[in-house]
């Protein structure tokens, strides 16, 4: 069954402004800076957490410790 010209070209355009609609998104999730934000935010809420937070201020009192103990002798 043949189809109608008009009718390709009307689902030929539906599919190039959906492929647009795409590529459209994929260009903002991969944003490079977009992309690195939201690895900042996601560190930034990590450290927050105490079960990170306060190993991390105890290994950094540790080190303080270790540098005036080596400056003092």
């Amino acid at each position: 069954m043949a189809r109608n010209p008009d009718a390709i070209e009307r689902e030929i355009e539906r599919s190039r402004t959906a492929l647009a609609g795409t590529i459209d998104q994929l260009a903002v999730k991969a944003n490079p800076q977009r992309l690195a934000d939201n690895a900042k935010t996601s560190v930034q809420a990590k450290l927050e957490e105490p079960k990170v937070k306060f190993p991390l201020i105890g290994a950094g009192a540790l080190i303080a410790a270790l540098l005036v103990r080596k400056l003092v002798r």
